[in-house]
C-alpha cells in the first residue's frame, strides 16, 4: 500500500475485539496535534486537533454516564452536520450506548416514531428549531429523559427541566473524572467488535422505517475493504456536508476516517456546503447522484448564459472529453494527439471548471444510493473526474461492491470488494455476504428472517453479473416495469436520462404492464424561470410556469431527446408537467431523494389514470405539506401533451 494508507492498517488489525472507540483513542493518542477536523465559523475555517476532539468525546461521554447513560441505551441525534454532532456520536459509542442518527429535515411524525421505536434516553438536538421538534413529542416518547443542546441562539427562555446544555453535561464529566479518573479508559476496553455501535433508519421507501443495527465490526471491516480498493491518506481533506443518518457519510467520516486519519471539514451552512467543498478542494468525495446531477445543472445553466465564444470553446473542449473519455471506457489506447487535444481542453477549460465544482484535488469521487444516468457519468469523466458508482446498503454498512479505476462501466456498479461475495439468485434477486452484514433490525424479528438467511443478505433488488464480473443493478424487484413485447424495463434508466437536461429536476416514469410509457415531470423552477424571462413569458407561480404552452414544448424536446436511443416501446409516448416539484415532506421522496413509486402511484391516480386516456386535461384538487406544517389547498388544471412522432 502507497504512503500513508498502510500507517493506518499495519498497526490495527480489525478483530473482534476492536470497537470504534478504540481505534478513536488510539488515533487521537497517536495524531495528538495534527488536525482531525475544522468548521468554518464566521467566514473563518477553524481548526479541532486530535488532542481536542478527545477531550470533548470524553467529558461529554463521562457527563452522558453522569446523567444515568447505561449500557446499550440509545442516544439519538439530529442537525446540521458540525464537530458536536459527530462528537455526540463518539461521546456515546465510548460510555457503551448505541447512536441513532435522524435526518434534519424529519417532519415531526417521523421524529416521534424513531425517538420512540428505538427506546431513545437522551437526544442531542443543534438548536432551537430541533428542542422545539424535541419539546413537542417529549410527553408521547415515555423512554426519553433529557434533551440537550449545544446552539444557545434563542434558547434564553427555555425553562423545561428535561432541557440541559451540551457544555453543562461536559462540566459534569468534568466532576465524574475527578471522583473516577480512569473510568474513560475503562469503558473504552470493555467494549467488543460485536456489540451493536449505530441503530440506522432505513429511508422506507415501502412503508415505515426499519431501525438496522451495525456493530462496530461491521463498521470498520468495511471502511478496511474500502479503503483497501482505493487507498486514502493522512493528509487527505474530506467534506462532511451530507445527513449523518445517511449510511454513506457514516462510512467516509467514520470508518474511513478513522483508519487513515484524514481531515474531516464541515460546511459553514448547508447552503454554503457548494462554496466551502470549493475552498477545500477535498481528495476524496461520495454524494448520492442528486448532487452531481445539481453540479452537472449548474454548468449546464452556465454554458446556457455564456457568451458565443465561451460557448465555442466549452463545447470543443467537451467533445474531446467525451472522446478521450470513450476510448478509456472502451479500454483502447488513447493516441498521442488526442493526448495533447485533452491537455489543451484542460488548460482552456476544464481546469477552471473542475476548480469552480470544488473537484481540482479529487482523486476518487464516489457515488451511491441511487442509479445515476450513463450521460452523468460520461459527463464528469469527459471532465478527467475519477466517478465511480458504489452498490450497496444500510444493511451491509453501506458498500459492498465499487468500480476500480480503470475499469469503469456506465451500466454497471463494479465488482465486491474484498472479503465481499455476491450471487444471483434464481429469480434474479441480488444476495450477499460479508463481515460487515447487519445483526438484524430492531425489534422486527420477521423482517429480519426475511432479509438474512443462511448469512447471506437478501437485497430485494434485481440484477445480473455480467461477462467481466461486474455487477449490473436492474432496480427494486417491485420496481422493475414489463413492457407491451414483455421485456423488463427500469423505469430509473429513463428518469435519469431525463433529468440529465438542466430544464426538469425530477420524473416519474410509468409503463408497467400498460399499452405505452408516460412520464410526470416537474421542471427545475429557477432554470425554466429564466428561459423563460429571456422569452418575455409571463408567469406568478411554479404551477403557472409550468402550464404554459411553450414550457411544455421545452419539456417536449427534452422528453425527445431522451427518447432517442431507446426501443419504440420503452419511448414516453405522453407526458405531464406536474405543479409542483416532488418532495421528502409530502412523502412523495426518501430523505435521500428516491421516488417513493407506490405512494406517488396512490397520490396522483388521477393523472396517471388521465395519461392513460383520450383527455388532454387532468382536473387537480389537493392540498400540500410545507416543511413548517403549513398546508395549502391546490385547485388547477394539468395539460396532457403527446409526444410528437407517436
Amino acid at each position: 500500500m502507497p504512503r500513508g494508507g498502510e500507517t493506518g492498517h499495519s498497526s490495527m488489525e480489525i478483530t473482534k475485539d476492536l470497537t470504534i472507540p478504540k481505534l478513536f483513542y488510539e488515533r487521537a493518542r497517536r495524531y495528538g496535534k495534527k488536525v482531525a477536523m475544522r468548521e468554518k465559523e464566521f467566514g473563518i475555517w477553524r481548526p479541532i486537533t486530535w488532542h481536542d476532539y478527545l477531550e470533548n468525546v470524553k467529558y461529554l461521554a463521562l457527563g452522558l454516564i453522569s446523567l444515568g447513560l447505561k449500557e446499550g441505551d440509545k442516544v439519538a441525534m439530529i442537525g446540521d452536520n458540525r464537530p458536536e454532532g459527530l462528537w455526540a456520536e463518539m461521546a456515546t459509542l465510548c460510555a457503551r450506548g448505541v447512536g441513532v442518527w435522524l435526518f434534519q429535515d424529519c417532519l415531526m411524525e417521523e421524529v416521534k416514531y424513531i425517538v420512540d421505536h428505538s427506546d431513545t434516553k437522551f437526544l442531542f438536538g443543534e438548536g432551537q428549531e430541533e428542542v422545539d421538534k424535541a419539546i413537542s413529542i417529549f410527553d408521547e416518547c415515555p423512554k426519553l429523559e433529557k434533551v440537550i443542546w449545544d446552539d444557545p441562539k434563542g434558547m434564553r427562555n427555555y425553562h423545561q427541566d428535561y432541557l440541559i446544555s451540551f457544555k453543562e453535561v461536559q462540566r459534569l464529566g468534568r466532576e465524574l473524572e475527578k471522583k473516577e479518573p480512569g473510568l474513560f479508559e475503562a469503558m473504552i476496553n470493555k467494549g467488543h467488535g460485536d456489540e451493536v455501535a449505530l441503530l440506522f433508519y432505513t429511508s422506507g421507501t415501502t412503508g415505515l422505517p426499519k431501525g438496522a443495527l451495525l456493530s462496530h465490526y461491521n463498521m470498520l471491516t468495511m471502511g478496511k475493504n474500502l479503503m483497501a480498493v482505493d487507498p486514502c491518506f493522512e493528509t487527505d481533506d474530506f467534506v462532511s456536508y451530507l445527513p449523518f443518518a445517511w449510511i454513506g457519510e457514516q462510512m467516509m467520516a467514520i470508518s474511513c476516517g478513522l483508519h487513515v486519519g484524514f481531515t474531516i471539514n464541515f460546511p459553514e451552512e448547508p447552503e454554503t456546503a457548494q462554496e466551502n467543498i470549493r475552498e477545500i478542494g477535498p481528495h476524496v468525495m461520495f454524494a448520492p447522484p442528486r448532487l452531481y446531477e445539481q453540479m452537472t445543472r449548474t454548468v449546464q445553466v452556465k454554458y446556457l448564459d455564456a457568451s458565443w465564444i465561451k460557448r465555442k470553446v466549452y463545447a470543443l473542449a467537451t467533445k474531446i472529453g467525451y472522446h478521450v473519455a470513450d476510448l478509456e471506457f472502451q479500454k483502447k489506447p488513447v493516441p498521442w494527439y488526442w493526448r495533447c487535444l485533452q491537455w489543451l481542453a484542460y488548460i482552456s477549460m476544464q481546469k477552471k471548471l473542475k476548480d469552480h465544482l470544488g473537484l481540482s484535488n479529487i482523486r476518487n469521487a464516489y457515488t451511491g444510493g441511487a442509479a445515476m444516468g450513463p450521460d452523468h457519468f460520461r459527463f464528469f469523466h469527459a471532465l478527467g473526474v475519477n466517478l465511480k458508482q458504489i452498490y450497496g446498503q444500510t444493511e451491509i454498512s453501506g458498500i459492498s461492491v465499487v468500480h476500480r479505476s480503470g475499469d469503469i462501466k456506465f451500466d454497471t456498479v463494479g465488482i465486491p470488494i474484498p472479503e465481499t461475495e455476491v450471487k444471483i439468485t434464481e429469480d434474479g434477486e441480488i444476495i450477499s455476504k460479508s463481515p460487515s452484514v447487519f445483526l438484524g433490525y430492531y425489534k422486527n424479528p420477521e423482517a429480519t428472517a426475511q432479509t438474512l438467511r443462511d448469512g447471506w443478505l437478501y437485497s430485494g433488488d434485481k440484477g445480473f453479473i455480467d461477462e467481466d464480473g461486474h455487477l449490473v443493478v436492474f432496480d427494486r424487484s417491485k420496481d422493475v416495469m414489463t413492457l407491451t413485447d414483455g421485456r423488463l424495463f427500469s423505469p430509473q434508466y429513463l428518469e435519469t436520462r431525463l433529468k440529465f437536461s438542466p430544464y426538469l429536476k425530477d420524473a416519474w416514469v410509468i409503463g408497467d404492464k400498460r399499452d405505452y410509457v408516460t412520464a410526470v415531470t416537474c421542471i427545475d423552477y429557477s432554470v425554466v424561470g429564466k428561459w423563460a424571462d429571456e422569452k418575455k413569458l409571463t408567469y406568478t407561480s411554479y404551477p403557472e410556469l409550468s402550464q404554459k404552452p411553450e414550457v411544455y414544448d421545452l419539456v417536449e424536446r427534452q422528453i425527445r431527446q431522451a427518447n432517442k436511443d431507446l426501443p419504440e416501446v420503452a419511448r414516453v409516448r405522453k407526458f405531464v408537467n406536474l405543479y409542483k416539484e416532488f418532495d421528502p415532506d409530502d412523502d412523495e421522496l426518501t430523505r435521500t431523494r428516491k421516488l417513493r413509486r407506490a405512494f406517488v402511484e396512490k397520490r396522483y391516480h388521477e393523472i396517471v389514470d388521465a395519461l392513460y386516456s383520450d383527455a388532454d386535461v387532468v382536473h387537480v384538487d389537493t392540498t400540500i405539506t410545507y416543511e413548517d406544517g403549513r398546508k395549502i389547498h391546490i385547485k388547477t388544471d394539468l395539460h396532457i401533451r403527446k409526444v410528437s412522432g407517436h
